[in-house]
């Protein structure tokens, strides 16, 4: 048993391209998708074309729920560039989208933690910003009505793998198209993975056990952050450029 995981592509259909020729260039032929797909000032429309057409099992991350379940004018700094790009069929194809799911009956999808799409699993955020590792009793507590092995999740687009104490292993794969981000939730915080490339994972299933491959892949990634800064979005385009907020 051997697959890929994407996430949090985020409109970015060029890293989205670039992870997606990897993956097969690793022979790897089975994808899931762990969500936040469209949402930010880049290309939404190709890229959901993109994952609609592809052969994956899909998870809705909070950002695509927020595309589909409020008014344009509560929506968000990044759907709000997004939503106009879309169609009533990408719409339509978000709402078929579940929050969790079960892929070969040995591997648990979410997008943040099983019971919310919008709050952090494996890190922790002080109150002066300052992003931890979480505790393993409370990674533990979200993770406790989950009988798979294999647990995957998104949402921080910072990859990591945590192993529980009953030998279960979570796995967040990165983000595909956004290498950094600012937050106010639940303290105010930055994310920034250091470099611009596009990230996923592979994982198998060994005698062993589950075994990960964290993946960065190269891309065209000035053009992505020109296309951010052309929609005034100059955070968004100085984590495309850097992997950080400058």
């Amino acid at each position: 048993m051997r697959f890929a995981a994407i996430a949090d592509v985020h409109g970015n259909h060029l890293a989205l391209e670039a992870v997606l020729a990897d993956i097969r260039a690793q022979g790897v032929t089975e994808i899931v998708d762990l969500g936040d797909m469209a949402s930010g000032p880049l290309d939404a429309r190709k890229s959901l074309d993109r994952l609609m057409a592809l052969d994956a099992v899909h998870v809705r991350g909070n950002h695509d729920r927020w595309l589909i379940d409020r008014p344009f004018e509560k929506m968000g700094a990044w759907e709000r560039p997004a939503y106009p790009q879309l169609e009533t069929r990408h719409l339509d194809w978000l709402r078929t989208i579940p929050a969790t799911a079960v892929y070969r009956d040995q591997v648990f999808l979410c997008h943040a933690t099983p019971e919310d799409d919008n709050v952090y699993w494996l890190e922790s955020v002080a109150p002066d910003g300052a992003i931890t590792c979480a505790p393993l009793d409370e990674i533990e507590k979200l993770a406790a009505d989950i009988s798979q092995s294999l647990i995957l999740c998104g949402h921080t687009h910072t990859a990591r793998a945590v192993r529980l104490r009953d030998g279960r292993l979570i796995v967040n794969p990165g983000s595909v198209g956004s290498p950094g981000y600012s937050y106010n939730v639940p303290h105010p915080h930055v994310v920034q993975v250091g470099t611009p490339d596009a990230r996923y994972a592979i994982l198998e299933l060994t005698p062993a056990g589950w075994s990960v491959s964290f993946r960065h892949v190269p891309y065209d990634h000035r053009a992505m952050a020109d296309l951010a800064r052309a929609n005034g979005d100059n955070e968004f385009a100085s984590a495309l450029a850097t992997g950080w907020i400058r």
